[in-house]
């Protein structure tokens, strides 16, 4: 999540969207006032500019449970008591900065299609495994698989951005994004944390599967017109 003063946007960062390569070229233009959530260490290295400004003193920012820190637990990048953090939702940077730069700002974010986001999450979580559990092995346990993105850029289940372009169509959204904030060519988008796949995505599914994922997944499906 981004939240530049200097450039007047708010960036929803959502999951398996070439999210991390668009904050990491975003943070690059971001000045010394702006807001940039801390990531994981191999990526956090690749910005020129770190995560800076996210601590927030905030009535609604949860905090931390007592147990974790009497035990002295190391503290969380993407926990919600640091603050901003990496996956947040709009509701609560809405809540955290106020109604004046809510409304004020260019807020964006991107999609993918359920279908194809689904296996590059099953890749991206199965990744360090020695034996790594089959694609329904993984989607058996909803808990864990379940990765919606709707609620990141919705309120009460109303898309709540300016802008939500898709990953199928980043080469020309990300570029209409730098166009209405003045930043045309200034900002080059490099992969990071990509994962990579040897075939399409719709060899991962048989008919339960993918209407499985239909139904995970509706909001999205609807509101972008995507099918399998």
């Amino acid at each position: 999540m981004i939240l530049s003063h200097e450039h007047k946007f708010i960036y929803i960062k959502t999951k398996k969207t070439a999210s991390s390569s668009i904050e990491i070229a975003l943070s690059e233009i971001c000045g010394p006032d702006d807001v940039i959530t801390p990531t994981r260490a191999d990526l956090e290295a690749m910005r020129k500019r770190p995560g800076q400004n996210y601590r927030l003193d905030h009535q609604l920012v949860p905090k931390r449970a007592l147990i974790k820190r009497l035990l002295g637990r190391p503290e969380r990048h993407y926990h919600p008591s640091v603050g901003f953090y990496e996956h947040m939702p709009a509701w609560r940077v809405r809540a955290y900065v106020g109604e004046k730069i809510w409304s004020s700002y260019y807020k964006f974010s991107f999609e993918r299609n359920p279908w194809d986001r689904q296996v590059s999450w099953y890749r991206y979580k199965t990744r360090d495994k020695r034996k790594p559990p089959s694609f329904d092995q993984f989607n058996s346990n909803f808990k864990k698989a379940f990765v919606t993105n709707y609620d990141l850029y919705s309120i009460n289940d109303e898309i709540v951005l300016d802008f939500v372009g898709t990953f199928e169509n980043l080469h020309n959204d990300f570029p209409a994004v730098l166009s209405t904030i003045g930043l045309t060519d200034k900002i080059e988008l490099a992969k990071s944390n990509a994962t990579a796949r040897a075939i399409g995505y719709r060899e991962f599914y048989n008919s339960e599967s993918r209407d499985m994922i239909a139904d995970w997944y509706i909001r999205e499906i609807t509101a972008f017109n995507y099918s399998f």
